[in-house]
């Protein structure tokens, strides 16, 4: 199916199932840190009591592991899945969404919770992948990168809407209430896709061992660090910034989720911008992009003692990672060559290890008793780092042109 053989209202339809899912992503993967207070006070009362700020950082264990599903679902099921028909690739993807952030809302332990979060993460990046294959050929040709920010445009909606509302519907009713409207999200995704997705066709000759080659690649390993180590820098502030609003800005508990749909417009509007900018110059996109990244942390960690100005760069920060998303996505497929059901995901399977590479050290920081502030400046280090790796890739491609594929 390409742009010239279906309607515009066809489409239409295709990409918004396709956002749906997205957006129930979103809300599943982020609401987490809205709602981290909350959890560890229900989940470990104990340590709630003796120590809250080690409980929370015990707690934010459980975005670590939904990143390591990411990562280790991304690849497997991607390169298992790429001869498949993606219609139904898709499908089963987002029923397997479904079910397992069901088990989130309804297991009762700390350590079942922390088992559903994982499994939950294991269809991500795959849903992404394939999904932004099939929005890229409905868009049509020279559309790769747009393809890529469309579907995740549901995923920065879900933090101007999904995961503000969750967050403030979890504080008032009880957190796991964020979990059961996630699960219905999926539910409702998955009817929508098994409707208006129409039959696209995968590649029966690609196999796993073929996928796999993408691994051999030089520039895909360092695409794969960039989004790692470049978007732990995000995580590592993202992932506690409830406590920066209430601890360290002196806010109340109820502007969290304000702070946290600025967030979200940020994303919406970085992502969208980004998509457009790298389809017309990746490299330029990409490096300028970690510039404006470095310096956006920078401020932000100095100034994080002002509710005003906390907002502003919590909307700067969602604005420049968001646009660098897609930009990383489209450098991963470009040096991937072939490969490109596996490159599509890969890139999520970078970005969370960069969610759990964050999470880890901002949670390590706060244990040892640096503040609610120190991650902000991990984040600093890994945002320098990732710009490092991309000035890098880049020289060696220079050097090298012929090993990087057009």
């Amino acid at each position: 199916m390409t742009s010239s053989t279906s309607s515009r209202g066809a489409a239409t339809w295709t990409l918004l199932s396709l956002a749906i899912g997205s957006f129930g992503i979103g809300m599943t993967e982020f609401v987490v840190m809205g709602l981290l207070p909350q959890i560890s006070a229900d989940l470990l009362p104990a340590l709630t009591a003796a120590d809250p700020e080690a409980a929370i950082a015990q707690a934010g264990w459980l975005i670590s592991l939904y990143a390591l599903g990411v990562v280790v679902g991304a690849p497997t099921i991607a390169a298992s899945v790429a001869k498949y028909p993606r219609h139904r690739v898709m499908l089963g993807l987002a029923a397997a969404l479904t079910l397992f952030n069901a088990l989130t809302f309804l297991t009762p332990s700390f350590e079942l919770i922390a088992a559903s979060r994982l499994l939950a993460g294991l269809p991500h990046g795959a849903y992404f992948g394939i999904g932004a294959l099939v929005a890229a050929d409905v868009l049509g040709p020279g559309s790769r990168a747009k393809g890529a920010a469309f579907v995740l445009t549901g995923l920065t909606l879900a933090n101007v809407v999904g995961v503000p509302l969750g967050t403030f519907l979890g504080q008032q009713l009880g957190w796991r209430i964020a979990f059961a409207i996630v699960a219905g999200i999926f539910a409702l995704a998955t009817v929508l896709i098994g409707l208006f997705v129409p039959a696209h066709a995968g590649d029966p000759d690609r196999t796993l061992r073929a996928e796999l080659r993408a691994f051999g690649m030089p520039q895909v390993w360092f695409a794969i660090g960039i989004g790692a180590i470049g978007f732990g820098g995000f995580f590592a502030a993202y992932s506690y910034i409830a406590p920066v609003v209430t601890d360290v800005a002196g806010a109340p508990e109820w502007a969290v989720p304000i702070v946290l749909v600025l967030m979200g417009l940020g994303m919406t509007i970085g992502n969208l911008v980004g998509g457009h900018l790298a389809d017309i110059d990746l490299k330029r996109t990409l490096l300028g992009g970690f510039v404006l990244f470095i310096v956006v942390q920078a401020l932000l960690a100095l100034t994080a003692a002002w509710i005003v100005t906390l907002g502003v760069f919590v909307f700067a920060l969602g604005a420049v990672t968001s646009a660098l998303s897609p930009t990383i996505q489209s450098r991963l497929m470009s040096v991937a060559g072939d490969n490109q059901s596996i490159a599509a995901a890969l890139n999520h399977s970078a970005l969370n290890i960069g969610n759990a590479l964050g999470a880890f050290l901002g949670g390590l920081v706060i244990a040892h008793g640096f503040g609610f502030i120190a991650p902000i400046w991990v984040g600093l280090v890994l945002a320098v780092a990732g710009f490092a790796l991309a000035l890098v890739s880049y020289a060696l491609q220079e050097r090298r042109p012929a090993a990087v594929p057009a």
